[in-house]
């Protein structure tokens, strides 16, 4: 297990003085250097028993580490292959971005499934998000989001009447966010709340998990800078693949 781009070991080290468990320790550290890059997609970790010497650590230690960040999406166990790097979680800063330029910046190589983009009437959920009356036709558009060949993120959003026409083909090129801007569109701000819940068995199929599997969930309201609602987004993203980020400040 060698660091990217480089012939060295990846540097491990653990602390016997340390309160933290050791097989802790060893998760957080190829945890860390999975999120930065330094193993890469597909770097294979080697003999457990070769590490588990190489740290002075039982075999059963090391397997506990490794099962932790199996069990996070990060990694893979293959049947005469080894275990594996999948990728790296995609964090999501708490800002004004779409999926699909949070996941080009993390190096993610976005692919998209476009699933409908229909005119419907709207419900008064999506009604009152976007100020139109009940009822009113407004444009629905539903994606299967995916990077490095695995899907990421369900993304259904609403846009009111005569804002946009987006073709098939342009939905999958690129994100939706850029096709607004593209249409002269200046996004200023949004509503946003996040959550999290079961998915559903239709959702587990889409998304390859199982029926209950936990989602992350994202609902919000986007606004122009004249402070016209143009688009209600209610997204469902993989937990063992994507987290959103914030940035706290301590109050005065």
């Amino acid at each position: 297990m060698t660091a990217h781009g480089t012939d060295r070991p990846l540097p491990l080290s653990v602390d016997r003085t340390s309160p933290v468990p050791l097989y802790f320790q060893l998760a957080q550290q190829l945890e860390a250097a999975v999120e930065e890059g330094r193993l890469a997609p597909g770097t294979l970790l080697g003999n457990e028993i070769d590490l588990a010497a190489r740290l002075g650590l039982s075999r059963p230690t090391v397997r506990q580490a490794i099962q932790s960040l199996v069990d996070k999406g990060l990694m893979v166990r293959r049947r005469g292959v080894g275990t594996q790097v999948v990728h790296r979680r995609v964090r999501r800063p708490l800002e004004l971005s779409s999926l699909y330029d949070d996941l080009e910046e993390a190096g993610q190589r976005p692919t998209t499934t476009v699933l409908r983009a229909t005119a419907e009437p709207a419900s008064a959920e999506v009604a009152a998000a976007l100020g139109v009356a009940e009822g009113s036709e407004v444009l629905c558009v539903e994606r299967l989001r995916g990077a490095h060949g695995e899907p990421m993120a369900l993304l259904r959003n609403h846009l009111p009447p005569g804002l946009l026409s987006p073709r098939t083909e342009e939905l999958e090129a690129t994100g939706l966010y850029r096709l607004l801007r593209a249409a002269g569109i200046t996004l200023h701000s949004a509503r946003q709340s996040v959550g999290a819940r079961a998915a559903t068995a239709q959702e587990a199929g889409a998304l390859d998990e199982e029926p209950g599997a936990p989602l992350l969930t994202m609902e919000r309201i986007t606004y122009d800078a004249t402070g016209r609602v143009v688009e209600f987004g209610s997204h469902v993203y993989r937990a063992t693949r994507y987290a959103f980020e914030f940035h706290l400040l301590a109050r005065p």
